[in-house]
């Protein structure tokens, strides 16, 4: 497994077992290899921080030892910390990073002109990564126009950072009922 790997697909559709799945693979490629499972989802209730312990014992349960760092705004900074080419990296997931960035739980916080900056940041590490890396994001563009002018904003800014994902990746795979569909890449 080389080069960056786009994992989309709608709310429960499998895209995070998916990843999960790449990185066991990995994980039995070689003794030497490594998995850094970068988190960046933010906790702002009893139900949310409930499901982000429930992801952590599952990862746990299934790949003792991997690294999980939780990164909720600067993952170019991640990547580059801990992109090796003995080191797949999983980051799940683009959408709640985005959401991180553009819906804070205190709107004054907003910084379209730093989300810029980061993205471009992000977009750079994930092309210089020496090693593999696996994101996560969701497709939400294949329903009705979202009404409501900040949602529409959200809808456009994650369908432009996924196409901006998706050319620097080597496989694009589109989940579905949790199966895997190659749009690209090796099984295309």
């Amino acid at each position: 497994m080389t080069g960056v790997q786009l994992v989309l697909g709608g709310q429960r559709s499998g895209k995070s077992r998916q990843a999960e799945s790449l990185a066991e693979q990995w994980l039995e490629s070689s003794q030497d290899a490594r998995v850094v499972f970068v988190a960046t989802a933010m906790a702002h209730d009893d139900e949310m921080q409930q499901r982000i312990e429930r992801h952590r014992q599952d990862r746990a349960e299934r790949m003792p030892g991997v690294h999980t760092v939780e990164e909720h705004m600067a993952l170019s900074g991640a990547i580059s910390a801990y992109s090796a080419p003995s080191t797949l990296m999983v980051v799940d997931c683009l959408t709640l990073w985005l959401t991180n960035w553009l819906m804070p739980v205190a709107p004054a916080q907003a910084d379209p002109a730093a989300w810029q900056k980061e993205k471009q940041a992000f977009l750079h590490a994930l092309s210089e990564s020496t090693g593999p890396v696996v994101v996560v994001s969701n497709e939400i563009g294949l329903g009705v126009i979202p009404m409501g002018e900040g949602v529409r904003q959200y809808v456009d800014e994650l369908g432009q950072l996924n196409q901006a994902v998706a050319r620097r990746a080597r496989q694009v795979t589109l989940m579905v009922a949790g199966l895997p569909l190659r749009v690209t890449g090796d099984d295309a």
